[in-house]
């Protein structure tokens, strides 16, 4: 999954419990793995500890972090004092990427903290809460065949992960050096999982890793040989569960069978996340991406056959030796995929990367301005496909009352907010925005 979205917002995640005497708040940056592994914590903590969102309440207040990009960074320690005058009496955990990249440093930042969890170290939450000071941050930990229970906030759709850690060497990118080598969960603890929840009534999955579809590279176990696709077909089998979503694959590997799986399982939602990163092919080589501008168009063009399928990217303006040229070609894309959503920065050098000391870095307000006019221009697309939604029947979860995603992940509205909760319904779009369309049930 390239990591991305969000950094600006923290995610607070909640889950009552009863009957227990201490109480954890936890604060979520980031991506949806992130998010996944705070629901992993909260479970393994679940027989002591019941979920505040009060922080002046908490015994135990953990922050997991999110270290991509720069202000996630700065964000943890003005939150950490924030929280500690609020509550000075806490217990104070780190978790997560930033955790894994700083280690002691933050303990050394903030001598309240009593200690720090790497993202690749969640199941060892308990080991960490009772050792003082704390800095459990194996890279070469393996959690793959560890089961966590289950804490899904949603009782119809959740994520799963289906395996660990980045192999790539992204020129721009920590997260190698925060989530280590690239493990694949095996396919029948995947498997488990998702029927024990077909069998609860989830209807979508969310299948999530750092490059989902280079599943089967490389497993901790005895494994026979698999790829993503025969993991999709897989789960597609499960009977119960109707949608399949997964997030993120990585261009370089959307061969022709992926694609082609994509195209033709009815199970599988028609949305996908094809981060982009940059249009210019010599950007792209130092990025270290493993493919060109003409390979992510063909790609794209081939996903575009299939009928309302939407794609969203990631890209990042300013790159080290990104050139006026190189900024149009990544306007150029804009144009000929004409993506559904983006997540678009300004390049933030990060510690530990190849590109934090690359020459020829751009200027800050250049980048600025680049950016703006890539988010100006995507706006003006977004409102030109909204009124080209105005008519259409989607397919739409109601996940909670009055409001769910379609199979191509619109956000949809429907009056009805009293009927239709966890079904699978046809809604006529009425009226649509660059954000949420809204409509009809017509079942």
């Amino acid at each position: 999954m390239d990591c991305k979205r969000n950094e600006n917002k923290t995610q607070t995640t909640t889950r009552k419990i009863t009957s227990k005497v201490k109480k954890l708040y936890i604060e979520t940056f980031g991506c949806q793995m992130n998010v996944k592994d705070s629901e992993h914590i909260i479970a393994e903590l679940s027989d002591e500890y019941e979920i505040t969102q009060n922080p002046e309440n908490a015994d135990l207040i953990l922050l997991n972090t999110c270290s991509v990009r720069e202000k996630p960074v700065q964000k943890l320690f003005s939150e950490l004092g924030a929280l500690n005058k609020k509550n000075p009496n806490a217990k104070f955990g780190v978790c997560g990427c930033t955790a894994s990249h700083m280690g002691k440093e933050i303990i050394k930042r903030a001598p309240f903290v009593s200690f720090v969890l790497g993202a690749r170290n969640v199941s060892r939450i308990k080991e960490a809460l009772n050792t003082p000071k704390a800095v459990i941050t194996d890279l070469d930990y393996d959690e793959t065949t560890y089961v966590f229970k289950n804490t899904r906030k949603n009782p119809y759709k959740d994520f799963i992960n289906i395996m660990v850690g980045c192999d790539k060497k992204c020129s721009y990118c920590i997260v190698p050096k925060t989530r280590g080598k690239e493990l694949s969960i095996p396919m029948d603890l995947i498997i488990g999982q998702i029927e024990k929840l077909a069998a609860e009534g989830v209807k979508e999955i969310t299948l999530l890793g750092q490059n989902v579809n280079n599943y089967g590279k490389r497993f901790s176990v005895s494994h026979p040989k698999v790829d993503f696709t025969d993991l999709l077909r897989e789960v597609s089998k499960i009977d119960g569960i109707e949608r399949i979503r997964f997030t993120s694959p990585h261009p370089l590997h959307a061969d022709d069978r992926f694609l082609e799986e994509f195209a033709n399982n009815p199970k599988i939602c028609k949305h996908i996340h094809f981060p982009l990163q940059s249009g210019s092919t010599k950007l792209l080589k130092a990025m270290r991406r493993g493919y060109s501008k003409e390979w992510f168009l063909n790609r794209c063009e081939i996903i575009r056959q299939i009928p309302d399928v939407s794609i969203t990217t990631d890209i990042i303006v300013g790159f080290p030796g990104e050139s006026e040229e190189d900024f149009e070609e990544t306007m150029d894309v804009l144009e000929k995929v004409r993506f559904e959503q983006i997540f678009s920065f300004v390049y933030s050098p990060r510690p530990l990367t190849e590109a934090a000391d690359m020459p020829n870095q751009v200027d800050k307000q250049v980048a600025k301005e680049r950016l703006y006019r890539l988010q100006k221009r995507h706006a003006e697309i977004l409102d030109e496909i909204a009124k080209n939604q105005i008519g259409k029947i989607y397919k739409v979860l109601i996940e909670e009352p009055g409001m769910g995603k379609s199979d191509n992940f619109f956000t949809v509205k429907i009056p009805q907010k009293d009927k239709y909760l966890g079904e699978i319904v046809d809604v006529k779009i009425t009226n649509a925005n660059k954000h949420t369309l809204s409509g009809e049930v017509v079942k």
